[in-house]
């Protein structure tokens, strides 16, 4: 979308180039990400970039109503409550879709998860692509008034809270066998926080504690939480000492509940130009008709889980929990990066974090998706629809 960055980057990109560029990621961790890694990354003009803060601003504004935590109380009663819950969430995953209206580019919200992404993850990315290409420092990949030492400060701020970093956990299932398993390493290696298993708790009391890789035992006073309780419901086979549902002398960040209240249960009450029309199944008053135009998610599905892309009238009739189902209005993605082989798609997910104390929640820095295939989230990891991971940068 910024020409000369667009035409710069296809004259230097080469397949060599783009080997070198993975194996530059290979060799801090002796292994590659399970998921893609786009070629590119995405350019965003000024304009676009206004659009994102604008449209992200007009969803925290919501999520900041005196009342959000009452119009959202349903959502956890539906799922798992765990006790403890903070004022509110300390992270935030905006995702838009890069769409064409009215002859304009405009971003369309598709998601909004009050849960960690790959921040770490997406902090070295941009390190990787500047060195293999460094005509890319004249740009950024942080929104204004962040740059990569700020955005490595907030994030240590809000994962570690006032903890020293042994006494912090990322917890994750089977965190070794995790798509994001590449993000838990960089954490490591940027925070110093290690990561461990929900099987690997020793509960004594209110209190959890963990082994540390010298065998020594340390109790954790802050939980980074990576888990999602859909996976956690569908693993019984495996053997926790804790619960997540029982009081714990432990700090959260980012607590559960967040994933709970924001997720797609928000998505009904947002409207104005940058949202698209989302309905409850329990509150759909009759089908539509053009069913090809919509898609059934569920509410509190994972990494497109569940997700029903050319739904039927069967599909939403066989639903019995209607209130844990939305139909969506698609979203047509505009192929707006120009590869040497055709136009591609994209996905913005704009990445917020929000210290305890602050007032609001800071714009720090994204997540690109790029696609060739119908709809991006559903095949993140899926290569048959060239899907991939990548960064979107900014002018500075």
């Amino acid at each position: 979308m910024i020409e000369k960055f667009r035409r710069l980057f296809n004259q230097h990109f080469s397949e060599k180039s783009y080997a070198e560029f993975l194996n530059s990621i290979d060799r801090d961790f002796d292994h590659r990400p399970t998921f893609r890694i786009a070629e590119t990354p995405f350019f965003i003009p000024k304009e676009f970039q206004q659009q994102l803060i604008e449209a992200s601003q007009e969803v925290i504004q919501f999520i900041k109503r005196p009342d959000f935590k009452q119009l959202t109380q349903k959502a956890i009663d539906l799922n798992v409550s765990v006790p403890n819950e903070d004022a509110h969430t300390q992270f935030l995953a905006i995702d838009f879709g890069v769409c064409m209206e009215d002859g304009k580019l405009t971003p369309k919200l598709i998601e909004v998860q009050g849960f960690p992404s790959v921040f770490n993850f997406q902090y070295n990315l941009n390190q990787k692509f500047q060195e293999e290409y460094p005509f890319l420092s004249e740009l950024t990949p942080y929104f204004p008034g962040v740059d990569s030492e700020k955005y490595l400060e907030i994030l240590k701020k809000v994962v570690l809270g006032v903890h020293k970093p042994e006494e912090v956990i990322l917890l994750e299932i089977e965190p070794e066998k995790q798509n994001t398993k590449i993000d838990f390493y960089y954490c490591k290696k940027d925070l110093e926080v290690p990561f461990v298993c929900v099987t690997q708790i020793r509960k004594e009391g209110k209190k959890l504690f963990y082994t540390d890789e010298k065998g020594k035992e340390i109790q954790i006073k802050r939980i980074y939480n990576r888990v999602i309780f859909d996976e956690l419901n569908a693993r019984p086979d495996l053997k926790m000492q804790f619960s997540f549902e029982e009081e714990l002398d432990v700090e959260w960040a980012g607590h559960p509940n967040w994933y709970t209240r924001i997720s797609k249960f928000i998505l009904p009450y947002l409207r104005g130009p940058y949202f698209i029309e989302t309905t409850l199944l329990s509150e759909l008053k009759e089908i539509p008709e053009d069913l090809e135009n919509y898609v059934l998610k569920p509410l509190f599905s994972f990494s497109g889980a569940g997700v029903i892309f050319n739904v039927s009238k069967e599909d939403i009739e066989k639903v019995k929990q209607k209130d844990l189902y939305i139909l969506q209005k698609k979203v047509q993605y505009e192929p707006v990066i120009q590869s040497p082989t055709g136009g591609v798609k994209v996905e913005v997910r704009v990445l917020a974090l929000w210290p305890e104390n602050d007032v609001s929640p800071t714009l720090v820095g994204n997540l690109s998706r790029l696609s060739r295939g119908e709809m991006i989230g559903v095949k993140f990891n899926k290569d048959k629809d060239w899907v991939g991971g990548s960064i979107g940068l900014f002018e500075k």
